[in-house]
């Protein structure tokens, strides 16, 4: 029997039955979430997922906030909640120890319908996935987090479609975890990994050759370059510099496969990018390098406005369930966002949608008119007649 998740299609939750209608084909297959022992389950994973989409909606500032709302208010008590309601422990419980399956089935498969709707940008340039870290501060209970004596920190590994706008491939470390070995396991050969100083590697430019798989990554400046072929310059471009080199110092740290380093200038600063991308102008792989800081907007808005690093959980599988939730809200988005409104995510289209909810439920919930006008005036005249006296 396939699986699926009761949305509560009531009338009053048109928008959000909208925002949520991509899941229902995202879990056909999907492997089911079953009870460890004879007790059901307090909470299904449709209910899980519901709130946790919810949670990140709503900006809700921590599990308790989002328990609170669940039982006092009227939307989510209507359609998010289980029907039973739900206790902090066995809310708890869900988000610490399952679901964390489903959800990446429901995420890839949401990465697909997101490609299916979303325009390609820069087609031209390949497949181009940008690649960064980005740190969450943990509480000190969080032994799994290490990053320094008396701080907690865990840290995001993610591969963002820089064609499509849209988040990738995701991994979880502790704030320590070293960022450059997650390249390889981020990108799939063909692909074109954008990055920026912190991955610069040269071992690792050589491996990345080996399993092709392509990159554009900022060095640095002083890095020692042997030049192998010089490649002609526009003398009116922003470019400056573009060779055929091997990087680094011969014996100690020198790239056995060469790079095309690209030098250009953006106001008055000048970059130094070392690619396996041969294929493309000097601007051109000027341009993929600025499409880079597409994956730092994306952290910051997702952070901002989902509210993805509050924590609800405290263990590292805990944690790597809110993430994934974080990153499902935000392809649910961006699909409502391009069928509604033909548009990218923006902060304006999520707090309309939001206000959009809210509008709804306090519309449903009004008293009804009455269907015989005359014995209800009456009554209401008598009523005003005995207020008065």
């Amino acid at each position: 029997m396939p699986y699926t998740i009761d949305p509560k299609t009531n009338a009053d939750a048109t928008s959000f039955i909208q925002l949520y209608q991509p899941i229902e084909s995202a879990v056909i297959g999907m492997p089911p979430l079953k009870a460890r022992g004879y007790r059901p389950l307090k909470m299904t994973f449709g209910d899980q997922l519901k709130a946790l989409i919810f949670f990140h909606l709503e900006e809700h500032v921590s599990a308790q906030h989002l328990l609170q709302v669940l039982k006092e208010n009227d939307f989510a008590r209507e359609h998010i909640a289980p029907e039973e309601g739900i206790k902090k422990s066995s809310f708890a419980e869900a988000i610490n120890s399952r679901g964390l399956e489903q959800l990446m089935y429901i995420y890839q498969n949401l990465q697909t319908q997101a490609v299916s709707v979303l325009p390609k940008e820069h087609a031209d340039l390949g497949d181009l996935v940008g690649i960064d870290g980005s740190l969450i501060d943990a509480c000190l209970s969080m032994y799994w987090a290490d990053y320094r004596k008396g701080s907690k920190k865990a840290k995001v590994h993610l591969g963002f479609d820089l064609n499509h706008g849209i988040p990738r491939k995701v991994f979880l470390s502790n704030g320590n975890g070293a960022e450059r070995p997650f390249v390889s396991m981020i990108l799939s050969p063909g692909q074109t990994g954008v990055t920026d100083r912190g991955y610069q590697a040269h071992d690792r430019f050589d491996q990345w050759q080996e399993e092709r798989k392509h990159f554009v990554s900022r060095i640095k400046a002083a890095t020692k370059k042997t030049v192998l072929k010089t490649n002609e310059i526009d003398p009116d471009s922003d470019i400056f510099y573009d060779a055929i080199v091997l990087l680094g110092t011969s014996g100690v740290n020198q790239t056995q496969k060469p790079v095309r380093v690209v030098g250009y200038t953006v106001n008055n600063v000048k970059y130094w990018v070392a690619t396996s991308r041969h294929d493309l102008t000097a601007e051109q792989i000027a341009l993929i390098y600025k499409l880079r800081w597409d994956i730092e907007i994306f952290f910051g808005w997702w952070k901002r406005h989902l509210r993805v690093y509050h924590l609800i959980a405290r263990s590292e599988y805990g944690l790597m369930v809110q993430i994934l939730s974080g990153l499902i809200t935000y392809l649910l988005l961006a699909i409502y966002c391009r069928k509604q409104h033909s548009e990218k995510v923006s902060i304006k289209r999520v707090r309309e949608l939001r206000i959009k909810i809210q509008n709804e439920t306090r519309i449903a919930n009004r008293p009804k008119a009455c269907p015989n006008p005359g014995p209800c005036f009456e009554n209401h005249q008598i009523l005003n007649c005995y207020a008065s006296t």
